[in-house]
């Protein structure tokens, strides 16, 4: 099975930008948290959707 890899280099962001960014609130950090969860939840969900439509296909034999 093929995975994507993410590549965490590809920012496009200057070093002193990232370093005089003010901090993520509390706030910001949920709602990403919860962004993330909630995509992770939903790609989950189509491979079991997907799994369950292949285990239902007959194959002649």
């Amino acid at each position: 099975m093929d995975r994507i890899i993410k590549n965490n280099y590809a920012s496009t962001a200057q070093l002193k930008e990232l370093m005089t960014a003010p901090p993520m609130t509390a706030e910001q950090h949920t709602q990403l948290m919860r962004k993330r969860i909630a995509h992770r939840r939903m790609i989950e969900d189509a491979k079991e959707i997907h799994l369950q439509d292949c285990a239902d296909w007959e194959f002649p034999g």
